[in-house]
């Protein structure tokens, strides 16, 4: 017996861009029927068409993998890589222009906050609603019930109904359905973006748990590279609808940021309007600067030496701001500095139009490398919990940490790193050998 969870060859998806849809009359309907076969050879022989081509985009083009039984796979790549079209043609949403996909087993999916899900019900109807949705008996659904209930944390708003939710208990009691009913594949979509850091963790913990002690096959599709890394046995990487590469997580998320990111110079303005980014947009950065403030090292970031960002913010409309903060990963994608004021409980009220917010960092306690900046805005802080956030920018630029010690003494390889150590013992092998 095979193996193989989803089987895809040949994926392709195309879109027209910029015209709606109208519902056709009975003489175009049966034009339309009649002319079936000729779009399908032009589907066949679209493959040598340009990429954009008389007001058409390919959202997806030629892709080709397999997912075993039991693996957690991994599916990033910048915004309008084609990631979501991917899992929306794996759901049955949408449907290929041209190759096909293959899902040996039940699917349960979690494309986006409250999948499935109808705002009149309470959280209890909408369960046993979603688990049918799912291909779900009352009778499985009920025996999982107290599970879900437990997992979401929304046990005493569970006779509300969900339009009175918040986003994150919205995500919690979508992802708790999906994650615990019996189905043989799980299609996640961003389910980290929203929810605090305790319910992240949850998450990462029941598709590994799904996966690894049920056989369960899990497709992930996330911005957090780190989660990815942590979860996945394997992942995929797209862009403009190819598949560029697939491997082991580390060095696909290597290659991808790699990829994405651009060395940025010290006190010069940054222009990242354009950046690929998440959010609602109703504040969002348009540019960056930073500095160490030391004319010694070009103004570059040194260890342990002070770094100040300053931010251009546009925001449609006055508001307060309770999480804004700067983050730094390494190569491999690993958060090693969060310097944002939801930690500190600060609040930042922003006026209509351009802001300027000045932030800095007085220690940056990080080795001599290359690193990779994001930022991040959002109306709550840290404590109270993430929603949709205002802007988030995964990967802004790439910035390197020099070696003061090294440029002020003329060295330009990087000074080793003292440490203390104590000789233990000497023994001359020739003189012990005769004794």
């Amino acid at each position: 017996m095979s193996n193989i969870a989803i089987r895809i060859e040949g994926l392709s998806k195309r879109y027209r861009i910029g015209v709606q849809n109208n519902y056709p009359t009975f003489r175009e309907a049966l034009m339309g029927t009649a002319l079936v076969p000729l779009r399908k050879y032009r589907s066949w022989t679209s493959s040598n068409q340009k990429e954009y081509d008389s007001g058409f985009v390919w959202a997806l083009r030629d892709v080709d993998f397999d997912v075993k039984q039991g693996e957690i796979v991994g599916i990033i790549g910048r915004n309008g890589a084609g990631k979501s079209t991917l899992l929306k043609i794996l759901t049955g949403i949408t449907e290929p222009t041209s190759g096909y996909a293959d899902i040996y087993g039940r699917v349960g999916s979690l494309l986006e906050v409250g999948t499935g899900f109808h705002m009149e019900l309470t959280g209890r109807e909408n369960i046993f609603m979603n688990g049918a949705i799912l291909g779900m008996s009352r009778q499985e659904i009920k025996r999982k019930f107290d599970e879900i209930v437990a997992f979401s944390e929304v046990e005493k708003f569970l006779d509300t109904p969900v339009k009175r939710y918040s986003s994150g208990m919205y995500m919690r009691l979508a992802f708790a359905v999906a994650a615990h009913l019996e189905t043989e594949i799980l299609i996640v979509d961003e389910v980290l973006a929203v929810g605090d850091i305790e319910f992240q963790k949850k998450c990462i913990g029941k598709m590994q748990d799904v996966s690894q002690s049920q056989g369960r096959t899990v497709l992930f599709v996330s911005h957090n590279m780190d989660a990815i890394q942590r979860l996945c046995t394997r992942c995929l990487l797209l862009d403009h609808g190819r598949l560029v590469t697939q491997g082991d997580p580390a060095s696909t998320v290597l290659r991808y940021i790699s990829h994405n990111s651009s060395q940025a110079q010290p006190k010069q303005w940054i222009d990242v309007s354009n950046v690929g980014r998440m959010g609602t947009g109703e504040a969002r950065f348009v540019a960056i600067q930073y500095s160490s403030l030391n004319e010694t090292v070009s103004f570059h970031p040194y260890k342990d030496g002070p770094l100040e960002f300053l931010l251009a913010i546009e925001s449609d409309s006055p508001m307060s701001v309770g999480s804004l903060g700067v983050t730094i990963f390494n190569r491999t994608g690993t958060m090693l500095v969060d310097a944002n004021i939801g930690t500190t409980s600060e609040i930042i009220n922003l006026n209509t139009g351009r802001n300027i917010v000045r932030l800095r960092i007085e220690e940056l306690h990080l080795n001599p490398d290359i690193y990779i900046l994001g930022l991040w805005l959002d109306k709550k802080s840290k404590s109270i919990g993430y929603d949709q956030p205002l802007d988030y920018i995964e990967s802004v630029c790439e910035i390197e940490v020099v070696n003061l010690e090294s440029i002020e003494d003329g060295i330009k390889e990087a000074a080793p790193v003292t440490c203390k150590f104590r000789i233990l013992s000497v023994t001359n092998e020739s003189i012990a050998s005769k004794v």
